[in-house]
C-alpha cells in the first residue's frame, strides 16, 4: 500500500479534497545522474495534486481546512487504473489505425490509419472519463483515510 500524507484543502459532506505534493526519491538512489527517469522526476518534483478521499461513514466535522491527514492507496488500485489510463487507448489507437484502413480504399490508406490511430486515443481517453465517472462512489477504488497526522490541541486524534 502507498501511504502518502497531505493538507485538506476542502471539505464535503462524503469526502475530504486532500492535496498532496509531489516527492521523488531519487535523492537517495546511487545512479541518479545517468537515470532517466530520475530526469524526468525532477521535472514533476514539487507539483501539488488533488485527491478525492471518501469518508464513508465518519463525520465530516471531526476533520478542518489545513489539517494534515495521512492517505493510503491499496497497489491493486494502482495497478488497474495505470493498466486502464496507459494500455485501453494504446490498444484502442493501434486496433483502428489497422481496422479503419481496411474499411476504405487503398488510396488513402495512411491518411486512414493516422485518423484510425487519432480515433483510437480520443475513445480510449472518452472510455478512461466514462470510467472515472462510474466508479467516482465506488471505495474499492479510491483512497482510503487513514488519520489525522498532527491533531490539533483539545482534539482527540482520529483513527480510521
Amino acid at each position: 500500500m502507498l501511504t502518502e500524507t497531505g493538507r485538506v484543502v476542502a471539505v464535503e459532506d462524503d469526502s475530504l479534497w486532500v492535496e498532496t505534493i509531489r516527492q521523488s526519491t531519487c535523492g537517495s538512489c546511487s545512479v541518479q545522474k545517468g537515470c532517466g527517469h530520475g530526469l524526468l522526476n525532477k521535472i514533476g518534483d514539487g507539483r501539488r495534486n488533488l485527491v478525492r478521499v471518501l469518508l464513508d461513514d465518519h463525520n465530516p466535522t471531526i476533520f478542518a481546512v489545513d489539517q494534515s491527514v495521512r492517505i493510503v492507496i491499496p497497489e491493486q488500485v494502482l495497478l488497474k487504473s495505470s493498466f486502464i489510463v496507459y494500455v485501453l487507448p494504446l490498444l484502442l489507437m493501434l486496433v483502428l489505425a489497422s481496422w479503419i484502413p481496411s474499411m476504405v480504399s487503398e488510396e488513402f490508406g495512411d491518411l486512414a490509419a493516422i485518423g484510425g490511430a487519432a480515433l483510437g486515443l480520443m475513445l480510449g481517453v472518452l472510455l478512461i472519463r466514462l470510467h472515472a465517472w462510474h466508479h467516482r462512489r465506488d471505495p474499492d477504488l479510491q483512497p482510503k483515510l487513514l488519520g489525522l497526522v498532527h491533531p490539533e490541541p483539545g482534539v482527540e486524534s482520529v483513527q480510521i
